[in-house]
């Protein structure tokens, strides 16, 4: 099949078009010359059935025949007894000494065959079709109809058909190929537009072609596709120059504080501050690794199994000595055990920086098949313009109090994508004081446990 991989969509479409017409119009040729010769023969037959009607009326009534019994000019007449011994009478064209039909042929023509003799056995140039009907007394008449316009009409047919076919055939293809070729222009203009589009440039997009079908709603999709892909690509810039901002203030820190070292000649008064800035490099590294995967990995793959909201709070809240945990009963949902304790604990680390004096923890159904998750603080809370904007990637809201407590503006970043990735979602609310963090999670029913 190499060669129909070597063809152009294009030529594909005319092949596939081409052929179907073909066997179409094969059939319907067919079906027309089997119809025409059916009619032909059938007019024929008719014709012959007539002449034989009137004969066998003539014969019935019990008259003298004429001499040349009435005929058509065109047909040959016979009437012969019931042995075939000799002819009784005929038409001006027929011959009186010979019958039309030889042997079996009487039998045959008298069971309903219509036997086709040569035209010579009645002088005629063109073969004849001969139909036979015995009266009641048992004398037999045989009509004879020649054939020669019968086959003429046919073969002019047949011509036709060999002449016209092949002619139809390519006028069929040049103007599929011209249909095909204005259909799959709006495909090439995308191609077009495609090659022109590149990395650099996000704002060109694809022609969308004015009619309403298929290529439309196809140029409309990669379109939108190009969209996202523009605003991931923008995300993405924006995620590395934030990166290497987060991750050069450190290394200065720290390479300041190597040179004032070794020009001073004292290791251990900057030993404290170079740790502490490791420390917030390793988890701002951390950070970006996790979300680097997160985005790169597939949700589906993500191994679950059942995770126990109240016992997974408690044990956090061990950790911290202003960590709290209301009561309330127990609460199943779905996920990986390690990220659903990353978002909870980045939370508690975002609260308790804002804390005044303590971070409350609960969970508590949401329905039939949600669990609400909040972690409050006693804090001064965060307006409500700005409540959706902390969840952006290296957002803050004060910048100098987020990198003295080691804050690298990710945390919340991580907790909306580990959540998404749960099919869960996260907010954040008014608590008057403070602000509660709300994360809404699929509910496993306890009788799955």
């Amino acid at each position: 099949m190499r060669w129909w991989a070597s063809l152009s969509l294009r030529g594909r479409l005319v092949l596939l078009g081409t052929t179907g017409l073909v066997v179409g119009l094969a059939i319907a040729g067919a079906a027309m010359a089997f119809a025409m010769t059916y009619s032909f023969r059938g007019s024929l037959d008719r014709s012959a059935d007539a002449t034989a009607g009137e004969i066998a009326s003539l014969l019935d009534e019990g008259g003298k025949l004429p001499e040349a019994l009435p005929a058509p000019a065109n047909q040959v007449v016979q009437i012969i007894d019931p042995q075939n011994h000799s002819v009784i009478a005929g038409d001006r064209n027929a011959d009186l000494f010979v019958s039309l039909l030889r042997g079996d042929e009487v039998d045959r023509a008298l069971r309903g065959e219509r036997v086709e003799v040569p035209g010579n056995r009645a002088v005629q140039p063109d073969s004849l079709r001969v139909t036979a009907r015995q009266v009641p007394d048992g004398r037999i008449i045989l009509v004879a109809v020649p054939l020669g316009d019968y086959h003429r009409s046919l073969e002019l047919l047949r011509n036709a058909l060999w002449v016209t076919y092949p002619a139809l055939i390519v006028v069929l293809v040049a103007i599929a190929w011209r249909v095909v070729g204005a259909a799959l222009a709006p495909v090439d203009r995308l191609r077009l537009g495609a090659e022109r589009i590149t990395g650099a440039a996000t704002d060109e997009r694809l022609p969308v072609p004015p009619s309403s079908d298929e290529i439309q709603r196809l140029a409309i999709t990669l379109n939108h596709m190009l969209d996202r892909l523009a605003v991931s690509r923008a995300r993405q810039r924006s995620f590395i120059a934030d990166a290497a901002h987060e991750l050069r203030s450190p290394l200065a820190s720290i390479r300041i504080q190597i040179e004032v070292a070794q020009k001073i000649g004292d290791w251990a008064a900057v030993s404290d501050d170079v740790i502490a800035d490791l420390d917030r490099l390793a988890r701002l590294v951390e950070d970006l690794l996790l979300l680097a995967r997160a985005d790169a990995s597939d949700p589906r793959r993500v191994a679950v199994e059942p995770v126990e909201l109240r016992t997974l709070l408690t044990t956090l809240a061990k950790r911290f000595d202003t960590v709290v945990v209301d009561p309330g009963e127990s609460l199943w949902t779905e996920g990986d055990p390690d990220a659903l304790h990353r978002i909870v604990l980045n939370l508690v680390d975002n609260a308790i920086r804002h804390a005044r004096n303590r971070v409350t923890l609960a969970a508590v159904p949401e329905g039939a098949n949600e669990v609400l998750v909040t972690v409050t603080d006693d804090g001064e809370g965060i307006p409500a313009a700005l409540r959706e904007r902390v969840f952006d990637r290296f957002a803050r809201l004060d910048d100098g109090r987020a990198r003295d407590a080691g804050g690298s503006g990710l945390g919340l970043a991580i907790v909306r994508e580990l959540t998404r990735r749960h099919g869960g979602t996260v907010r954040l609310t008014d608590a008057r004081p403070g602000v509660r963090a709300e994360i809404r999670l699929p509910r496993l029913p306890d009788s799955t446990m």
